[in-house]
């Protein structure tokens, strides 16, 4: 079987998977927008693409069930994963990809673990597919598109000015930030910081 084949029968699955078509949208737009930052930054991007579409699987399970599956796997829940379950999505959908569709790459798997909340360590794939995740043109917020223009410019200063935007979003909204991002920030600070993009 050819590998667009392969990847037409991997959508079929993943769209059965989410039974939901917006769902399914935003993974497809995340799909092709990683694949194309992989391109520009020499990344493996049928990874990127793979990641992409499998990165969501367990977004639409509601906080108990994301809480329960990743228990009964041994997943680590700490204390503001308890107070914000939805975070656990991405740890349980790279179990998933695991076990459901039989990935095996550790750098996809790494990859869906770490879109949601980041991390201080992260290899290219996992920026790309973490700022895929967020910059996709179906999200729809002030400074989107600069901020998905600076991606392709620059993996580092994207990921510094995208962690800095989001923690703005937080603040602004009295909600706490994951430890994991705060560390990710820390992480990716820049000699030189660059403003955020308008």
């Amino acid at each position: 079987m050819s590998a667009a084949l392969d990847l037409i029968a991997l959508m079929h699955r993943v769209r059965a998977d989410l039974a939901q078509d917006h769902r399914f949208a935003h993974c497809l737009r995340v799909s092709r927008l990683a694949s194309r930052l992989a391109h520009r930054h020499g990344a493996d991007a049928h990874a990127a693409r793979l990641a992409g579409l499998l990165h969501d699987l367990a977004r639409l399970y509601d906080g108990p069930r994301l809480l329960r599956e990743c228990a009964e796997r041994g997943l680590a829940i700490g204390p503001f994963e308890r107070g914000n379950p939805i975070v656990l999505h991405a740890p349980l959908g790279a179990a998933l990809a695991r076990e459901r569709f039989g990935v095996a790459d550790h750098a996809v798997l790494s990859a869906i673990a770490k879109h949601t909340v980041a991390a201080p360590n992260m290899s290219r794939l996992d920026q790309i597919l973490y700022l895929a995740d967020g910059l996709e043109p179906g999200r729809d917020f002030a400074g989107r598109a600069a901020l998905e223009a600076l991606a392709f410019d620059d993996l580092g200063a994207a990921m510094d000015a995208t962690l800095r935007a989001s923690l703005a979003y937080l603040r602004a909204r009295n909600l706490k930030a994951a430890p994991a991002t705060l560390a990710a920030l820390q992480s990716f600070k820049r000699r030189e910081r660059r403003p955020l993009p308008a």
